[in-house]
């Protein structure tokens, strides 16, 4: 497994190695050596699965208090994936990383605590996979708006399918400072 630095430090590009012939393919999706490698050692509490079509826009979510630290990849299909980082005290504050992970890239996206995800659906039918540090705590989750100035997202379409809590999210502008995280906070996680 290849374990890539991306341009915010602890949020992490993984591009395994693929054996495959006649039969198909073969590939380790996590590897903890790969990982302690790098000083992480997450323990995974939570796997969850979500399905979307092209167009749909799922983010910017975060968790806090309470927050998760994620591993995503995809399934089938194709989507970009984005990272923001919202710790408080980050020299990367509100800096964001982007990146197209697809079922045949097979890449993933290790997403520390204290930042905000998002993916949009590139293709037809998605199957998103997110293997998670904390159980979800739906007193703690909380939203960013997707399209919010300050970050500058570069998304792929402009008119996204959205929920209606997506739709309505607060800008960084807007969140009061104890809905975000905090940087000593986060390396404890």
């Amino acid at each position: 497994m290849n374990v890539l630095e991306t341009s915010l430090p602890g949020c992490l590009l993984l591009e395994p190695t693929v054996f495959g012939d006649a039969r198909g393919f073969f590939f380790e999706a996590w590897n903890r050596q790969s990982f302690l490698a790098h000083g992480l050692d997450p323990v995974f509490v939570q796997g969850n699965v979500s399905g979307s079509t092209r167009g749909v826009l799922r983010g910017l979510h975060y968790q806090w208090p309470n927050p998760q630290g994620k591993l995503v990849s995809v399934n089938a299909g194709e989507v970009f994936d984005v990272a923001v980082d919202l710790r408080r005290g980050s020299q990367h504050f509100g800096q964001w990383f982007g990146e197209v992970l697809s079922a045949d890239n097979r890449r993933s996206l290790w997403i520390p605590p204290g930042f905000a995800h998002g993916f949009m659906a590139l293709s037809d039918r998605v199957t998103f996979a997110y293997l998670v540090t904390a159980p979800y705590d739906h007193a703690a989750e909380v939203s960013v708006r997707w399209d919010d100035p300050a970050i500058g997202i570069g998304w792929p379409a402009v008119e996204p399918v959205l929920s209606a809590k997506d739709a309505v999210a607060p800008t960084l502008a807007e969140m009061p400072p104890e809905c975000m995280p905090v940087l000593a906070e986060c390396a404890a996680c």
